[in-house]
């Protein structure tokens, strides 16, 4: 099937009908030339095989304007909104597409103008260094003879994907179409890795909780954040690829092309349906940690209790004691203070009534203090 005929009918799978609108505003031109910074690559391909590359803009146009049946794929990093101005000028991109691209921070999507498919991509890497996810974001537009890809990060890498289609001519060859299903497939095999070092990381928490290890309610909602995130970038995804493979019979897709994608829309069901059981495991992890950190710290104040409970038994023995040694200590006191008139100073009995005395009472108050089980 000739490549040219391919070119439209997956443009055309997504059913949102064309609202018209007004041409993209003009853009003042900078000072700098903003195409030598955000141009990443820009070539003319035929049949499959790339026979021309160029680092300009306006020099990419001008070939493919010479070539019909040619196809242009453009590839451009945090562009100036000069450089999409003249992109949209030269392909009649929709306004409201340019904006999403350079504004950015666009929930994944698929939108039809026209003959014009923009696409809206998260892609995502696990950086093993810090354990944390790293999202960026991917704009594509896919027309009947260009391809334009608009990357917000470093990832996916589009060189690769590039590269890898430029070794399979015969894929490449059905046009725009080929290319951005290679996109697609770049993306959401990168979910993989993802997939793979958010699981270590729930086992690694799984550990920590059972292990009384610190941060961990930290670490568990982090890690939540980034299911999250993960899932809302996946998850729109899915009708992305809906809406595609929607249309294959109706649009007459080409064969290749359909088992491509379907392929791609299984990984992407298979990464959500994991990440969603992530995200359960979570709160899981999280119910059974705040349970634990419940009992810790119950055992604490028990602990804390018995402590205080036993000092207060120390404190009543060393009380009573005190109590029954002041009683002598309050009489030999009085005795004691060498006055020449005071009653039994000078009596026979005095001494052994004082020390009488002395007993008495403390075996008094040591019978009070056992009673009472203070000592």
């Amino acid at each position: 099937m000739p490549a040219t005929r391919l070119r439209r009918p997956l443009a055309a799978l997504a059913r949102r009908p064309h609202v018209p609108g007004p041409a993209v505003p003009p853009v003042p031109a900078q000072a700098a030339s903003p195409q030598r910074a955000s141009l990443v690559a820009a070539a003319i391909y035929d049949d499959g095989r790339r026979t021309a590359t160029f680092d300009s803009l306006a020099e990419t146009f001008r070939a493919l304007r010479s070539r019909p049946g040619g196809m242009a794929w453009i590839g451009m990093d945090r562009p100036e909104p000069s450089d999409l101005a003249r992109l949209a000028d030269e392909f009649d991109l929709h306004e409201l597409a340019v904006e999403d691209a350079i504004v950015a921070h666009q929930r994944p999507k698929l939108e039809r103008y026209g003959d014009t498919l923009f696409v809206v991509l998260r892609a995502a890497r696990y950086l093993d260094d810090v354990e944390e996810v790293e999202f960026g974001e991917l704009h594509v537009f896919v027309g009947p003879d260009f391809v334009a890809t608009v990357r917000h990060s470093d990832s996916p890498d589009l060189a690769a994907v590039r590269r890898r289609l430029e070794s399979q001519p015969d894929i490449l060859a059905l046009g725009p179409e080929a290319v951005l299903y290679a996109i697609l497939d770049a993306v959401v095999d990168a979910y993989a890795p993802v997939v793979a070092g958010l699981e270590n990381d729930i086992d690694e928490i799984e550990f920590d909780v059972f292990a009384g290890g610190l941060e961990v309610s930290r670490r568990i909602y982090e890690l939540s954040r980034e299911v999250v995130e993960f899932l809302r970038s996946a998850r729109p995804l899915q009708q992305i690829l809906a809406a595609l493979t929607g249309g294959f019979d109706k649009y007459g897709v080409d064969v290749e092309l359909q088992r491509h994608l379907r392929d791609v829309a299984d990984h992407v069901t298979e990464a959500v349906e994991r990440v969603e059981g992530f995200r359960a495991a979570l709160r899981d992890i999280l119910t059974v940690n705040s349970t634990l950190v419940a009992q810790r710290q119950n055992e604490e104040m028990k602990a804390l209790s018995e402590a205080s409970n036993s000092q207060n038994e120390e404190v009543k023995k060393i009380s009573a004691w005190a109590a029954i040694l002041f009683a002598p200590t309050l009489v030999g006191t009085v005795y004691g203070m060498n006055f020449d008139v005071m009653p039994e100073l000078h009596w026979r009995y005095g001494y052994l009534f004082a020390v009488g005395a002395m007993a008495v009472v403390s075996v008094v108050l040591y019978g009070v203090f056992k009673l009472r089980r203070w000592i």
